[in-house]
């Protein structure tokens, strides 16, 4: 299988990708769309089993993140869906298949490939929104919901330091991660590859903070009023909606992209919280094979 990476030129700055694969293959190239805002690509890596299959899968790590250009000095303002949808649009063109491709957008990832999608470019010839906020605010209401369920002395030390704006201390860090362990990847250890996108997250939070916020259920950046919900029926590219039993995007955050998107079809993995592709990884990279295979035309 070949693989080779490079860099995109954005403005005055660079976004790796890697391509896994012949994109010369007659079959949809895949661009994988991570996570965050401010995750890097290595969660999504299982992804690439899906090049097996016959087609090229794209991984990139979006400006600001992983191994693309750092900004940790910008201001918050700098970071927008806008700067996203344009760092998108340069990938696909420096790669030569803004014509012909297909997205896998993964949480942030795809409520951004469905801000894409809604201009109805023509060379989206599939979509896969994968665990997606489809209005944050709906995200926010159930995923206190979930927290509510956690034990009390977790969700004491949670209160505790938002109330106190030390969110950064390693008890309210520890707090969190038993929420993450129920409802963001419920393997016990995580993959390597997880482990690295969260320390890799820790290590510059710059996007993250910016657009979300310090936690998934303590949202206060610039996405905490987002929502895509009115312009879903704009999607005309066909469409594979995937969730997890035990997610954070709840069936209810979800639905709207199921009812919506016309034409949409929608699968819950039974066994997953947010990440089907490391959880259930097998079934989720044969049902977005399936999938994709009926696209190729």
């Amino acid at each position: 299988m070949q693989v080779r990476e490079g860099h995109v030129p954005f403005g005055e700055h660079r976004t790796w990708y890697r391509v896994t694969g012949d994109l010369a293959s007659p079959r949809l190239p895949l661009v994988v769309v991570h996570g965050g805002p401010g995750c890097t690509h290595d969660y999504v890596d299982a992804l690439k089993d899906v090049a097996a299959s016959g087609r090229a899968v794209i991984h990139y790590d979006q400006l600001g993140n992983g191994r693309s250009t750092h900004l940790p000095e910008v201001p918050a303002s700098f970071w927008t869906v806008e700067l996203f949808l344009a760092e998108l649009d340069a990938l696909l063109g420096h790669l030569g298949i803004a014509g012909r491709y297909a997205l896998y957008g993964q949480s942030w990832g795809g409520m951004l490939s469905a801000e894409h999608a809604v201009r109805r470019p023509a060379g989206l010839k599939a979509l896969v929104i994968a665990n997606s906020p489809s209005a944050m605010p709906v995200w926010v209401a159930e995923a206190n919901r979930l927290r509510r369920d956690l034990p009390e002395d977790v969700q004491r030390t949670l209160l505790a330091h938002e109330a106190a704006g030390t969110t950064a201390s390693p008890d309210y860090v520890a707090a969190s991660r038993v929420f993450y362990a129920r409802h963001v990847c419920r393997l016990d250890p995580w993959p390597p590859e997880v482990t690295r996108t969260f320390e890799a997250m820790d290590a510059d939070p710059t996007v993250y903070l910016a657009m979300n916020g310090p936690t998934e259920f303590h949202v206060i950046g610039s996405l905490k009023d987002w929502t895509i919900v009115d312009r879903l029926h704009q999607v005309m590219a066909p469409t594979f909606v995937i969730s997890g039993r035990h997610d954070e995007a709840t069936p209810l955050v979800v639905a709207p992209y199921a009812e919506r998107i016309p034409g949409a079809t929608w699968r819950i993995f039974e066994h997953s919280s947010h990440m089907p592709h490391v959880e259930e990884r097998a079934d989720c990279v044969e049902a977005v094979c399936a999938f994709l295979a009926g696209h190729d035309g």
